[in-house]
């Protein structure tokens, strides 16, 4: 069996424990994202100064980014309690009436990954986001009944990874949606620093950058980084956390300097030599790597497709010459972009004396 990754694995209770406690209460504390978290101030802010509960909210983006934590700080903000379910967990129609029947006025419904619904259930969910009721069908075939049951005013907020699976009909009933993006580097030092604060850890500049230059634009994953460092400064009896530190220490855990962890850099490496570069299938790379192909292209594909390193290709996964400076091998001449790879002066020591005119 594989060993888990670092910057993907799941957390273990202690660390979700931890996780929650660094997660931000209200929307003054929360870093990054400013556009969202401008348009989401006005939302909640409109809705304050109507007395009403706020509008339901979609808000989309990759793991890690936030979702959940702008969710706790929705209900938060708006003084309100928060019921937290998931999509993959309401499978029945009668699973979203439970929920639905036993929230309170105001109450905030915290739906993740929400395109994973089953279709009843999102069908119920239409009238209950627009009309705040519910039909609860009694009995079966021609005897059965339809229970008109009111709702009290209430707030949605869904969250997904995949925005495109979200019916249409769904997706227009959200009166705010908000897209979460990658952080930068100098985003994500903010939020380390906020972290290490309440983590009680001395940490200097450069060890924040170090850091924060190897959690792939992600918090979850920079404030994972950020604890793995910690243990491994209190083992070495360190108690300053400078770059140096910080990056011995991530070498340790396997997390280079790029953000490429054992998987990313085992998938590459069979990529562009067990396989010339590609083109190869995810299937045939998944078993050179001794992974599930869900596990490569969820969890290790992403990431090296976003940083160039690997591209997909109607034939299959391909090597980038950014893959080979990365690993420090030279491009062959029968890989693909090798052209691209000599014409940037990545497959040759030589220097490119058409660039030295």
């Amino acid at each position: 069996m594989a060993e888990p990754s670092l910057v993907a694995s799941q957390e273990e209770p202690e660390e979700r424990v931890i996780e929650a406690a660094l997660r931000p209460k209200f929307l003054d504390e929360f870093v990054g994202q400013a556009r969202v978290r401008r348009q989401l101030s006005l939302v909640l802010e409109a809705s304050r100064l109507r007395g009403r509960t706020a509008d339901h909210v979609l808000l989309s983006g990759p793991p890690g980014l936030g979702k959940t934590t702008l969710a706790m700080i929705i209900a938060g903000e708006m003084n309100a309690p928060l019921r937290i379910s998931s999509g993959p967990a309401i499978q029945h129609a009668g699973d979203l009436a439970a929920i639905l029947s036993s929230l309170s006025e105001g109450e905030v419904l915290f739906l993740d990954e929400i395109h994973r619904m089953s279709r009843p259930a999102e069908e119920m969910l239409y009238m209950a986001m627009e009309d705040f009721r519910v039909d609860i069908v009694v009995g079966k075939g021609a005897g059965a009944t339809a229970i008109p049951l009111d709702l009290p005013p209430f707030t949605l907020v869904g969250a997904t990874t995949r925005a495109g699976l979200l019916p249409g009909p769904l997706r227009d009933r959200f009166g705010f949606t908000g897209h979460l993006e990658f952080y930068s580097v100098e985003e994500l030092e903010l939020v380390l620093r906020r972290s290490a604060g309440l983590l009680d850890l001395r940490v200097t500049s450069a060890g924040f950058t170090e850091v924060a230059g190897r959690s792939r634009g992600t918090p979850r994953i920079a404030n994972r980084l950020l604890r793995r460092v910690r243990d491994w400064a209190l083992v070495h009896q360190i108690d300053q956390i400078d770059a140096r530190a910080a990056g011995a220490a991530l070498d340790m855990y396997e997390v280079d300097a790029k953000g490429l962890d054992r998987l990313d850099r085992n998938v590459l490496t069979a990529l562009a030599t067990k396989f010339g570069g590609g083109p190869v299938g995810l299937s045939t790379l998944a078993i050179a790597v001794g992974e599930e192909p869900e596990t490569v292209e969820t969890v290790a594909e992403p990431y090296l497709v976003r940083e160039g390193l690997m591209g997909r290709t109607p034939r299959g996964r391909v090597a980038t010459p950014l893959a080979y400076e990365h690993l420090g091998l030279p491009v062959p001449a029968s890989a693909p972009f090798a052209e691209s790879a000599t014409l940037f002066g990545l497959g040759s020591d030589e220097p490119d004396e058409s660039l030295e005119e």
